[in-house]
Parts: structure tokens; sequence; C-alpha cells
């Protein structure tokens, strides 16, 4: 029986796989990287050990310094989690070599599965559907478009790029292959046909020590954005009966063909006509599954200690309802979707939903791992009640200080192709999403005055006279009091006066309302306005503030009294869009570029970012160098030609 589990991850999948061994009587090891001392993961631990690695990210890939921890802490066995060493066979034979039990597949079955290509050879030979595929060596073979070029090593959407007619095969391969190398250690990429209109299914597998394989049914994860699963639910609105029986009898057959033990997810592509091809398995635990757990009813990661422990499979699984899960990241949709980085500065899930984070109200958000924040799962009786209650808890939950997708789950959740069921892989290329969402005035004004109360509130409290003189009373007339805030590249100024009955006038916009400031409370402010109640959450960290109300957040910038002193600018300067790693610098002093040209690449979040040329003209300075870690806004170039300093986008 397993004692004492050190987890070998971070984050959100340390939380989920505590939460667990808690329920078992497990006790629970904690690692952590510089940077991760406060994180919620390490405090929930029963033990938490520093690793003194060179990166944060390359801490936890170091097998040595893990397994010193698991000596050091008295662990008898060890959880990898999802992602970093769970698909690491040489991890998984150190583990038992050290005489712990290994929460995860045979290190052989990893090493069977984690080449695709081999992968794929076994299974045919298995009769499992193929799509077949072949490698690119130093020349790139010949093949029919549209083609999918992917990383052999792993998956998780790295090192894969869709080739179509017109696009640069070469560059597109050299960006998988350096994609592969940094993400996996390894650079063999392959080529197979796409499939257009297909849809992304994955049946759940879990195998015992004794020979019993059972299916847990079908998740579908097609709603991707550059490979990235952003949705997943289960069941799939595409699968009937029958296929869903042909699709779990293959699945089996894939674990039985490599002698799979515990937790992994075989991956299928089914094709309009519901053909279906075997992709690839995760020999892991996936993201993605809680909305197995929610339909089905069980804990995989209790299922996958037992079967550590060696015990039997005991399950007969059914499907009860629908569960959707959608993946909070920190990015910014209104700027291609590169990453954010900062701290959360609040976070208040709200209620109706499971909520798998990493993080609470302080955390760090840096680019030196993956950049999601928090998974928010529900389960319903109908799909179409768990896509409005996902939509609606999402709205309602708070999260300020770090630019997330949250609006745009909510737009692609309530869009009619995806209410319909129509969910291919190309969804979000087929539909119009709005990037930011689009506020009311009604809503902009809400938020203003929530602000502005709040501040009055605030600079009220920390003000030396008395405390029964009400804000802002004068004993002659005086102008209102004053507050600009910015909303993106507008200004709004508001004007707020205080009232002999408590209540103020506020007026924006030439509009005037009457407000009453009901309740000011650990970021909570009630207000009734013009006889409409409101409750809203703002949250303030220097100039920026945040404004959380039923629609979602509204973030604000208070306009300085005095205009700052001018910066110093680089004439035609590119500047980075986020903070990250430079890992490509494609041009030299004197270089003539066309506009779109790919001058820097970077890299931050796991992800490569392209920094085109914004204009055609001549490379005058080259500022940075590959290797060199940036922050956002330094600046990358100089490129001549241009009137006015840029920000790279890519």
């Amino acid at each position: 029986m397993i004692a004492k589990l050190l987890i070998a991850n971070r984050g959100e999948i340390a939380r989920r796989i505590q939460r667990t061994a808690r329920d078992m009587g497990i006790r629970t090891i904690a690692v952590y990287a510089r940077g991760d001392a406060t994180a919620p993961f390490v405090g929930e631990a029963d033990e938490a050990l520093a690793l003194d690695g060179t990166t944060p990210a390359e801490t936890y890939l170091d097998i040595e310094l893990l397994l010193d921890a698991a000596r050091r802490g008295g662990a008898d066995a060890v959880h990898p989690g999802y992602g970093f060493l769970a698909e690491s066979a040489a991890f998984a034979r150190a583990v038992t070599d050290a005489g712990l039990v290994w929460v995860g597949p045979p290190a052989e079955a990893i090493e069977a599965m984690g080449d695709k290509l081999v992968a794929k050879r076994l299974m045919a030979e298995a009769g499992v559907p193929v799509l077949e595929g072949v490698e690119i060596g130093d020349e790139i073979p010949s093949f029919d478009l549209p083609a999918l070029v992917k990383a052999a090593g792993g998956g998780g959407g790295r090192g894969m790029r869709v080739l179509r007619a017109g696009d640069d095969a070469e560059a597109a391969i050299a960006s998988a292959r350096r994609e592969s190398a940094r993400a996996f250690g390894v650079d063999t990429l392959f080529v197979e046909p796409y499939v257009d209109g297909a849809r992304h299914v994955e049946v759940q597998v879990l195998a015992d020590a004794h020979g019993n394989v059972v299916g847990c049914f079908e998740r579908e994860c097609s709603v991707q954005r550059r490979y990235q699963k952003i949705i997943e639910e289960a069941p799939s609105v595409a699968v009937d009966a029958d296929l869903r029986s042909r699709l779990g009898d293959a699945a089996v057959a894939a674990a039985r063909a490599v002698g799979y033990r515990n937790a992994g997810t075989v991956e299928f592509l089914l094709g309009p006509d519901g053909s279906f091809w075997f992709m690839e398995m995760n020999t892991r635990l996936q993201v993605e599954h809680p909305v197995t757990e929610a339909i089905c009813g069980m804990d995989l990661v209790r299922e996958q200690l037992l079967i550590a422990q060696g015990e039997r499979l005991d399950l007969d699984p059914t499907i009860d309802g629908h569960a959707i899960e959608a993946r909070l990241y920190a990015e910014d949709p209104a700027n291609d979707f590169l990453p954010s980085t900062g701290v959360i500065r609040a976070w208040e899930p709200a209620s109706g939903a499971r909520f798998d984070s990493g993080i609470e109200t302080g955390t760090p958000v840096t680019p030196d791992f993956d950049p999601l924040i928090a998974k928010v799962i529900v389960h319903a009786p109908t799909r179409a009640e768990a896509a409005r209650r996902l939509a609606l808890v999402l709205e309602r939950t708070t999260i300020h200080g770090v630019g997330n997708n949250r609006d745009f789950l909510v737009a692609v959740l309530r869009h009619p192709e995806f209410e319909a069921g129509a969910t291919t892989t190309d969804l979000l290329e087929r539909i119009e999403v709005p990037l930011r969402r689009r506020l009311t005035d009604d809503e902009l004004h809400l938020a203003l005055t929530a602000a502005a109360m709040v501040s009055q509130h605030a600079n009220r409290a920390s003000a030396r006279a008395l405390p029964t003189i009400q804000s802002g009373w004068r004993n002659n007339v005086m102008p209102p009091q004053r507050m600009r805030l910015r909303s993106g590249d507008a200004e709004h100024l508001v004007e707020y006066a205080s009232r002999r009955d408590g209540t103020y006038t506020v007026t924006i916009a030439e509009r005037t309302r009457t407000v009453a400031v009901l309740r000011v409370e650990d970021g909570r402010v009630d207000l009734d306005t013009d006889g409409r109640r409101m409750s809203l959450h703002v949250t303030r960290d220097g100039a920026d503030v945040w404004v959380h109300g039923p629609w979602g957040d509204i973030e604000l910038t208070e306009a300085p009294r005095f205009p700052p002193p001018a910066g110093v600018e680089v004439a035609g300067g590119l500047s980075a869009p986020m903070p990250g790693k430079v890992v490509a610098v494609n041009v030299s002093v004197g270089d003539q570029v066309e506009r779109g040209q790919v001058l820097v690449v970077m890299e931050a979040m796991k992800m490569e970012h392209t920094i085109p040329a914004p204009h055609a003209g001549t490379v005058t300075e080259i500022l940075v160098a590959v290797g060199d870690q940036v922050a956002q806004g330094a600046v990358l170039l100089a490129l001549s030609g241009g009137d006015e300093t840029v920000d790279g986008l890519g």
C-alpha cells in the first residue's frame, strides 16, 4: 500500500492529485523550484521539498533532483501528473529502479507509444485504423496537401503545423522542428494527411496488472486554437452507440497491444463519414480527464493509485448526462493570443462548477510554464444546459490582474455553431468569435461609477478629517470631484458630488445618475443607481483598476493628473510583445525585408511566437541574440522605413 506519495509536478495537477491522495489517507510530498515556494500546491502538501535546479522549467525535469527528493522525503511512490516527465520512459524506469512505485504505465509502453511513427506501426499490426505517416528527414519528402506536420516525440499541439497550398513548407517545418526539440528533447518530425472537417475524439482507458482493460467512453476535444485544446466535452455529440462501441474496442486493442497498465488515452481522428483513425496514445492522465470523471461518477486519480498498488479493476462505467470543460489561459485574445504575465490580484471562482486551478489571489503568472490558469468543469443532464451554465459560471468568476481568454470562451460556448454541436477541429477558423467583449454604455458607466465610488471611499478612509464629516463636504459651493479613467484607448471623465442625504450625483458623458453606496467591504461595493441595485467587485493595483459585474470583468486605468515624461524611443524600433526567450534572429544588419517577413522568433509559455516586419524596410540595428531573455516592450531591432515605434505581432 502506498503510504507517502511524491508528486513530480506542480500547479493545478499537483493540487488535483493531493486532493485524492488525502481522501485515500496517503501523505503527499510536493517539490518546488525557485519562485514556487509560496504556490498553493506547495502549501497544501503534507511536506514540501525545494529543488535546486538551474531554471524553473528545467528544475521540474531533473530526474536526479526528483529522485533525491523522494529519498529525502521517505516517499514510497511517485506520481508524475501530466506533462513534464509523465511520458518519460527514462523517468519511469529510474523510479522503479530506485525501488519506488511508479504511478503510471510501464516504461516499455511509454517507449512504444512515445514515438508516434513506431506507435502507428504497432497499431496497424493490432488492426487499429491509422493514417500513414512519413518521416521528414534532411530532405522534405513529397506529400499531398493539405497535410499535417507533427512531432514524433510528443503531442499537446507542440511541433504541429498544417500545410496547405501556398504555405512555406520549409519555414513551417523548421519552426516545428525547433519547437519539438525544446518541448520533447528530439526534433524528429513526420507528415500525414490532414482531414478537413474532422473531429478530435479520444477514449479513456484503464488497465490493471491482471490483464483487465476497461474503456471509459469518449471525450471530444475538437475545439482547439493552434492545436491546443480549449473546450472539451463528454460524450461526443457525433458518436452514436455503434460508433462508441467500435471506438472503445479499438482503444482497448491499442492498450493490450503494448501491455498497457494504469490510465491512458487513445486519441482518434473522426472523419465526417464516421471513419476514424488512430492518432496517438497519451500514456498519462489527460488535462481534460474531469469530464470523464463527471459522466462516469469516478475518480481517475484514485483508480491510478489503486492500480499502482496492484489492485484489480472493479468498474462497469455508464454515461450520466453531459460534461464540458473550458480551459482558462493567461493570454490576450485581442493581441493574437499572446501570453499574459503578472500577478493574480483577485480570484473568486463562481458557484455551479468544479474548478481545478493552481492559483489563488496573489499567485504570480510567469513565462516559465504553460499559461493554463484553471480548468472549469460543468456537469448537467443535457449538453445545452451544461454549455449555458458553464458560460454563466465563467462570467460570474472574478479574475483580476492577468489578461485571459475568459470572454473568448464564453463567446464560443454561446455561438450557434457550438450550440448545434458542429464542433469540427476547424470550428474557430469557420466562425467569427469576438476577441474582446463589446461593452454596452450601461456596463461601462456602471464600472466607472463603481471605480470612482471605491476610490472616494478609500480616500475618505485615509483622510485625517473628522470621521463624522461626509466625504467631499464643503461649507460652500464647490465643483464636483473628478476622476479620469481609461478603457482601452478611450478616456472617460467621472464627476461626482455628495448630497445632503448621503447619496452622490455621478455624471459620465453628460448623463447624471443618483448613486447610493450601500456597502464597501473587501473589494465589494454595493450600489443603488437610480433604483437599480448592483454588487460589483473592484480591485486596484496602482493605476490599474478591475471591475467585475454580472457581465464579467472590465479593466480600467486611472489617468495621471500630470502627463508622464516622454520616454526615449528607438527610431523604427520593433519591441517584444510579451516577455520571453529569443530562439531565432532571421536577419542581419543591412538586410532588406518585406512586410510580414519573420524577423525574430520568441518562445513564451512553451509556444513559439513570430515577430514579423510591420512594413518593408532595412534592418539598421539588432539589439538581441539567440538565447536572450527579454521583457515585454524590450526593443529587439530597429527597422528603417516606418514612422512609429511598433510592437511585434505574431
